[in-house]
């Protein structure tokens, strides 16, 4: 069964730090991640009893609907031990819909837990947050359409599982690019390792902004904005397909217009991609990934990517609370 991790050394870079953007990362740090990450792999696929949040408690609020980013911190939180309270649609299911505010909100909840897992449907909300707690660090899971760096954290491990590098990589990014943090958080990670190019697929109308590309550009990110998958290289180390955002839409018509804009299918990825190309998406899919692919052998998305959302971040956590 192997040895039984029950204490970590301290991280000089992530004690008691909130994680606010992907930002605050750099190569050493993502290095430390990835690797106590892989032991955590140990603890959850071999049930290897684990202590190392005994005594914590972590909140996790969430303002917007989630699957996997909510059940995989919950899961990551009790497999090392610690406890989690679960407040789900706060708006009105707390006193926020009596009218306290949002900061009165965070400094309440920061004086039962250790950390507060945050996710808010308004870009800027997990700063205002730590700009409030004081005695507990806060995780950013998904502030609008601004930035979701844990789910970027899982995106390039799985990328760096596979490939076993994350420099000179070759990717296609598709889908909502204006509205997708996931994107956003994930273009950020690439653009700190050397001679990587990713090319930008998007409806006109969701089209990355121009100054986050020309900051990731300045950091060293090539990037390539095409108008159909035939612009792209044919032999692209990962495909990271996204839905169109149909929350983000105050005119749902023009959503229903550009919803099945592309559709990835085997035989596109057969034509487009190659046997090496991972095929990824940050989930919930909405028609725009064929189910044929699900038991494609590239296909990673219902596989490793979810997995690995788990042992990123019970890293993450215990890296932080310990």
């Amino acid at each position: 069964m192997g040895q039984k991790i029950t204490s970590i050394k301290p991280s000089k870079n992530l004690r008691d730090k909130s994680i606010l953007s992907f930002n605050q990362f750099d190569q050493s740090t993502l290095k430390e991640i990835f690797s106590l990450a892989m032991k955590m792999k140990a603890i959850a696929t071999k049930a290897q009893t684990s202590k190392i949040l005994t005594g914590k408690i972590i909140i996790l609020l969430f303002y917007e609907p989630s699957t996997r980013t909510l059940s995989s911190f919950d899961a990551a939180v009790k497999q090392l031990g610690g406890q989690t309270i679960v407040i789900n649609n706060p708006s009105e299911l707390s006193s926020i819909a009596k009218g306290e505010t949002f900061e009165d909100t965070i400094k309440t909840l920061e004086a039962y837990c250790d950390a507060i897992i945050l996710r808010h449907s308004k870009e800027g909300f997990s700063e205002k947050a730590g700009a409030v707690a004081s005695s507990v660090p806060i995780i950013n899971a998904g502030d609008g359409i601004g930035e979701h760096p844990t789910q970027a954290l899982l995106d390039l491990f799985t990328i760096w599982d596979h490939k076993k590098r994350l420099e000179n990589l070759r990717g296609l990014v598709v889908g909502d690019l204006l509205n997708g943090r996931t994107v956003h958080s994930l273009l950020q990670g690439l653009s700190l390792y050397k001679n990587n190019e990713v090319y930008l697929l998007a409806p006109k109308d969701l089209r990355i902004k121009r100054k986050l590309i020309e900051k990731l550009t300045k950091n060293g990110l090539a990037l390539f904005e095409i108008n159909s998958l035939s612009q792209a290289p044919d032999n692209c180390d990962f495909w990271y397909w996204t839905r169109i955002q149909r929350e983000r839409f105050t005119d749902l018509s023009k959503y229903k217009v550009l919803k099945n804009k592309f559709i990835v299918t085997k035989k596109l990825l057969d034509k487009f991609g190659d046997e090496k190309t991972l095929l990824m998406h940050p989930l919930p899919r909405t028609g725009e990934v064929d189910k044929d692919l699900d038991k494609d052998i590239r296909s990673v998305y219902l596989k490793d990517q979810i997995r690995n959302g788990m042992y990123i971040r019970m890293a993450l956590l215990a890296l932080i609370l310990t």
